[in-house]
Order: C-alpha cells, then structure tokens, then sequence
C-alpha cells in the first residue's frame, strides 16, 4: 500500500480556535483550528480521485492546518471497511457507498458526504470481438464512422447469440452499489437487456435474478486484464481503465456515462457521521481545502489539466501512463481506436455546481437500488427524503464554501444560492431513454421503466 505525507504548516485563521455551529454561516475567521490535524484518507486508483491529489498537492490542506496521509486502497469494500473501523478518517467513495450503509445494505454503519467530487468519467467497454458483432447493429454516420451514443439494442442480438450457444454473457463492474453497477444497468435496460434482480431478502445478493447479461464485480485497475483473459466480455468504470483497453488494442469503449445521463453526479468524499459530530472544524477544513482543488482543477476551461494529468500519472496516485490519463482528462475520448472526438465535459470537477451534494443525486442512486431489487420492498417518497438528508450534508458544504467566499477564495456565483437552494435539481430528462428524473418524486420515476421493479413488485 503506498503512503505520502505532508507535514502540517499553522498557518491559518489566528490562533482562536472557535468552535463552529456547523448550519451557521460563518466567516473564515470564525473558523476554529481543526479538532484532529493528522488524517488519513484513501482512494482507489482513478483519475477522479484528483481532488484529493491536487490537494495535497497544491498544500490546500496544509492551509486548513491538516497534515494528510494518502493511502491507495485495494478495492471498494477495503475502502468502505477503513473508514467504519476508522483506519481511515475519510475516502473517496463511490456515490451509493454512504447511502447502502446508511441504510444497512451490504453492512451497517452511518456515512456522510459533505463535498461531490465530480461529475461524469465512466464508460462502457466491450471486447474486440464483441464490437465487431455489433457494428452490424450500430448506425453511422455520413463519414462512415459509428454515430453516439450508441445503444444497447445493438449488443442484444451478441448477448442472444450466445445464450443460443449456452454461453453466458459476462460483464465487470465495480461494486454493487457502484454508479456503474446502476449506468451499466441502465445503459442495457434502455436497450432492452435485462441486467437482473437483487433480493438480499432471500440471501441472493448476486444481482443476476432473470439476468440476461451477467454482471459482477471487478477492481478497477484489473478490468482491462480481466477483458483480455476472457473472464467478462465486456465492463463499466471509470478513468483510465476505459482508454488503456484502447491503447491495448484489446477493446472499444462503446458509450461514456455523460451520453448515458449528461453530467451524472458521480464520486463523493465520505466520512462517518461520528466523525463529522466529533471534529467539526477539520470537517469544514477538509471540505474547503477539497473546493478548492475541485476549483483549480476546472479553472480558465481546463487550462490546468496537463499538469493534473502528469500529477495522477505518478505512481502513488493513479499510476497509468500519462498519454492514457490525457485522454479523457483534457477534453476528449478515444473510441475506436483512431475515432477520437471531443468530450469537452468528460471529467467535470467544479462547473455546474459538480461539488454541492445534492439531494436529488441521493434520491436518484436510491432509486435505483430500489428499481433493481437491492431495496427489496416499497417506500414511500418520503422515506427517499430522509434517507438523503441524513446521508447527503450540503450545510456543511455551505459552511465551507461562505468561509471560502468571505475569504476571497472564492466567488458567491461559484455555488448555489444557498439563501434559497432546497437540494433538489430540477427535473432531468437528459438520459439516453428519455425519461425524466425529478427526485421529489422517486416513486412515480420507478414506476415510469419498462424493465425493473415497480411499486408492489417483490421478488
């Protein structure tokens, strides 16, 4: 396991160390010193971890009087034990990772986000042979190239194929409440595949019930291995692993997840709600240092990209080849290997509010938990609510970014309107199926797909 540390700088905010009421608006004198200095946080090795990264880094964490160590983790499950048992004091998460535990799916424990660290950069991988079974399949365009987003409806006659030959047709993704267990879903749904039901009610947590396309779960940094070995044919993830298949030559990327469902919320920074109730001020520390490398990362269009790319591309933080990194992290994508077109929002890290947790964002995972059968009974819409404001904490987003305002780090157009921001985004219909997503009304979103449990369905 690699480490790195940064030794604490006191330079910040005078000596007073106020303790802070944290649904006040404060100004960045009113904040105390933090509570605990020495943290830990973890990561897995993808480039949306960069927040962290840039961080650290840059010394915004240094300026909150907080020294940092940084601890790749193995996978998803090592992270999420860390932070519950508290070998770690934080971690970037996978989005459903707080919500699952909070409402004791997988195991039981209390997590809180109070910072989104990006929207966007996944993608959908198949193998090479798979692609070419489905071009056939896959419109063009008038240059004869393969015109996006392209559906699943063309990967089901592969799938049917070979079932006919009794082969079953298997895919990775990262963790079962993973955004991309839930794009994956969606994207072969909205296909017309069926990607299966949970119900952990009966002991079957494999997600494979009346499964048509066979999903598990795979490491990140091992898809493109596990691909080429044979093992899945096809995988959902994040960044590099999606264009390193194509610099290997050893599968295409058929649709990114902002084709999926434009600038979808992504990872978050999660922490027990113990610690939060415990250390306040190194709460709203840490937040503020990670706006601000959200902030740099974004700022003047990208401009400091290049750089965040040759950081990622050191060994103790994603590792990969910086060419690999760049692809996405500058604006494009590589399809096809040659077929490389412009996703000027791949990888999103401030703009569009990226960083404020909404509670809409909550809602939408949970619906999707629901809709596969991981929340194995109905609940009302407002079980939906509270489940998300005990989970998701934009007061103490706000807390942070108005300390960072009054500071002058920051500029009030940046965030929300907190005087009358109620967490919920407007409703969303910017999905490939079309169908729109309003998160006060989780029940009727459920009930709207033609594929996946609906009210009063149990397994």
């Amino acid at each position: 396991m690699e480490a790195i540390h940064v030794f604490m700088v006191r330079v910040v905010c005078g000596a007073a160390a106020l303790t802070v009421a944290l649904t006040a608006p404060v100004a960045a004198a009113e904040l105390g010193w933090p509570e605990k200095e020495e943290l830990t946080f973890g990561f897995i090795k993808l480039t949306d971890m960069a927040p962290i990264a840039i961080a650290y880094e840059k010394g915004y964490f240094e300026d909150e009087g907080l020294y940092v160590t940084i601890e790749a983790q193995a996978n998803w499950k090592v992270l999420l034990d860390g932070v519950i048992d508290g070998r770690l004091d934080g971690a970037h998460m996978l989005a459903g990772q707080p919500l699952a535990a909070t409402i004791g799916f997988g195991t039981q424990a209390h997590i809180i986000t109070p910072f989104s660290m990006d929207l966007n950069g996944n993608g959908i991988t198949v193998s090479n042979a798979v692609w070419d079974a489905m071009k056939p399949h896959v419109p063009k365009q008038a240059d004869g190239r393969p015109a996006h987003p392209i559906s699943a409806s063309a990967l089901k006659p592969v799938i049917d194929q070979y079932r006919a030959e009794g082969k079953p047709f298997n895919m990775g993704m990262v963790f079962p409440v993973s955004t991309h267990n839930y794009e994956l879903r969606y994207w072969l749904a909205a296909g017309g595949v069926h990607p299966g039901f949970y119900a952990p009610h009966k002991g079957d947590i494999s997600g494979q019930l009346e499964a048509e396309a066979l999903l598990s779960v795979t490491p990140p940094p091992q898809m493109p291995a596990t691909l080429e070995a044979g093992t899945i044919y096809g995988y959902c993830v994040g960044e590099p692993w999606n264009q390193q298949a194509v610099f290997k030559g050893i599968g295409v990327p058929v649709i990114t997840d902002y084709e999926i469902w434009k600038n979808n919320p992504e990872k978050v920074f999660g922490i027990t709600a113990e610690f939060a109730e415990k250390y306040p001020n190194t709460t709203i520390r840490l937040t503020r240092a990670l706006i601000r490398a959200a902030m740099w990362l974004d700022a003047n269009a990208n401009a400091n990209r290049p750089e965040a790319v040759q950081i990622l591309s050191q060994s103790q933080y994603v590792g990969a080849d910086a060419e690999v990194i760049a692809n996405s992290m500058t604006g494009t994508f590589e399809y096809e290997k040659g077929d490389r077109r412009e996703v000027p929002d791949f990888n999103v890290f401030f703009r569009y509010f990226a960083t404020y947790p909404y509670y809409s964002d909550a809602v939408w995972y949970l619906t999707q938990m629901r809709r596969w059968g991981q929340i194995d009974a109905d609940q009302p819409d407002s079980w939906y609510r509270e489940v998300a404001e005990k989970v998701y904490r934009p007061d103490l987003y706000a807390v942070a970014a108005k300390s960072l305002v009054a500071e002058g780090l920051a500029d009030a157009a940046d965030f929300p309107d907190f005087s009358t921001e109620d967490g919920y985004r407007a409703p969303q219909s910017e999905f490939i199926d079309g169908i729109e997503y309003d998160g006060t009304r989780p029940n009727a979103y459920i009930d709207s797909f033609p594929i996946g449990l609906k009210t009063g369905d149990r397994l």
